[in-house]
């Protein structure tokens, strides 16, 4: 008889190893310039080996500790991975947003009302000054008359790390055409940031060159919440708002004005001036001729009304082109992408300018006269196109010694209507602007789907979408 056995003294497989198929990070943005501690999700769960290692895609936004732990060093985006170490070569990613990180500021940092006129009055070329939130009261006019460098400009500045903006309190002051808010008289200043509430007469009075102003607001002053005059050439007003502006004749006070004996070469862009008690923008001129005024992405809303809604006594247009008492001076006004809507009178004002116009890819809704140029004291000339002008209350007129008027919305058989528009809630015009001071993206005024005005523009050099422009400031997206 033959026996046979086996050695179960070994065994017969060795145990398999399992690898990681998917990391996933848990874990979530750093709001507070501080610390977050990560963690990590395997797939399958029970792999065999979970070790892993981290990296951060910019450690100058924040680093990562070989546990995991995410500390900001600076205010930004960062994408931190992590890859499994069992030979398997998988990864997982994740951004985060990093915030709350206190940046250092090198300048003079003013936190009272004499602290701001001294620092003011010494400023120098290249100078940083930067202004703590909160409210400021004067009752005189604060003048700026040291001049920057086109290479050293001087910087005026909200504190950027405060929450609450600065605002400039006038209303100590009586109403009188000597008690402007600030007298900017300098060149090659850099402001930004600043509330300029209930001057005398202007919220802030411009009289130099080649200045900034940016992300300001000017409201309640007793006339013009930003004036250009006396000779002011080539300043950039920017992303700025000037509203409630009225004095107590209740007839005069624009939103802004390049107008008087300013000089050539100012520009606005992103502004909005709304209810102020004359214009938006007034360009009219005296003891100067042949200046050149540019607006891009304007828009001027219910200007001729009071703060309560009320109608007053000034001339209520969105956009003054400009006029003289001779109604022989020139003020070649340019507008881009620009808005009229809601104003008691014109939309874009001739007024007896005699200069050129030019206005492309605006819009023009709800003005007593969307379009006012008439057969009085012509223009020299008179351009529109891919703009588009309905239900003004009043005939539109087009009248200049020359003209170019094509491609707008009431041409080439088109027509502009209510149906065109996603919403025509002009309120929404007013909605708050982004952190760095950008125009509020809303869908007032915007083309809806299959609107017929949309690709019907022509190239004018600015931007579009599509095969060529569509009518009206804004693009179909």
């Amino acid at each position: 008889m033959i026996t046979c056995s086996t050695d179960d003294s070994e065994s017969m497989s060795e145990e398999t190893e399992i690898k990681i198929e998917t990391l996933v990070i848990y874990g979530g943005n750093i709001t507070d310039g501080g610390t977050n501690q990560l963690s990590v999700g395997f797939i399958p769960s029970n792999a065999s080996n979970k070790t892993v290692t981290w990296s951060s895609s910019d450690p100058q936004i924040a680093t990562i500790s070989e546990t995991g732990v995410l500390s900001a060093v600076s205010n930004g985006n960062v994408t931190i991975t992590v890859t499994a170490q069992d030979g398997s070569n998988v990864s997982g990613s994740k951004t985060f947003t990093i915030s709350g990180v206190a940046q250092a500021i090198e300048g003079t940092i003013v936190q009272t009302s004499q602290e701001i006129i001294n620092a003011l009055a010494n400023a120098t070329p290249g100078e940083e000054i930067y202004v703590r939130g909160g409210t400021y009261t004067f009752s005189s006019p604060i003048r700026i008359t040291k001049n920057g460098t086109s290479t050293n400009p001087i910087i005026f500045y909200a504190y950027p790390l405060d929450s609450e903006r600065p605002k400039f309190d006038f209303s100590a002051m009586s109403e009188n055409s000597s008690n402007r808010g600030i007298e900017l008289s300098a060149d090659f200043w850099h402001v930004k940031g600043i509330d300029v509430y209930a001057a005398g007469d202007n919220g802030i009075h411009i009289t130099g060159d080649s200045n900034i102003i940016e992300f300001c607001t000017f409201s309640e002053n007793a006339d013009t919440g930003l004036q250009l005059d006396n000779g002011a050439s080539n300043n950039f007003i920017l992303n700025c708002d000037s509203y409630f502006n009225a004095d107590s004749t209740l007839e005069n006070a624009d939103g802004f004005a390049c107008k008087l004996d300013a000089g050539t070469g100012n520009k606005f862009k992103g502004c909005r001036a709304w209810q102020n008690l004359d214009d938006g923008w007034d360009g009219y001129l005296r003891n100067t001729d042949n200046i050149t005024t540019t607006h891009e992405d304007c828009w001027s809303i219910n200007n001729g009304r009071l703060q309560d809604g009320s109608v007053g006594a000034g001339d209520g247009n969105g956009f003054k082109t400009g006029g003289s008492d001779d109604k022989q001076l020139r003020h070649n006004a340019i507008y881009k992408n620009c808005v009229a809507v809601g104003n008691t009178q014109d939309g874009f004002d001739h007024n007896s300018n005699r200069g050129n116009i030019e206005i492309y890819n605006s819009s023009a809704y709800d003005n007593r006269r969307n379009f006012s140029f008439s057969t009085t004291n012509i223009a020299a000339s008179l351009l529109i196109k891919n703009s588009l002008s309905f239900d003004g209350t009043n005939s539109d007129s087009y009248n200049a010694t020359q003209t170019d008027i094509t491609n707008n919305g009431w041409q080439n058989g088109l027509v502009t209507n209510d149906q065109d528009f996603k919403n025509l809630d002009i309120s929404l015009l007013l909605s708050a602007r982004d952190a760095e001071g950008n125009l509020p993206k809303v869908d007032a005024l915007r083309l809806i789907a299959g609107s017929d005005l949309i690709d019907k523009g022509v190239d004018v050099g600015l931007p579009f979408n599509g095969p060529a422009p569509d009518i009206g400031a804004f693009e179909f997206e």
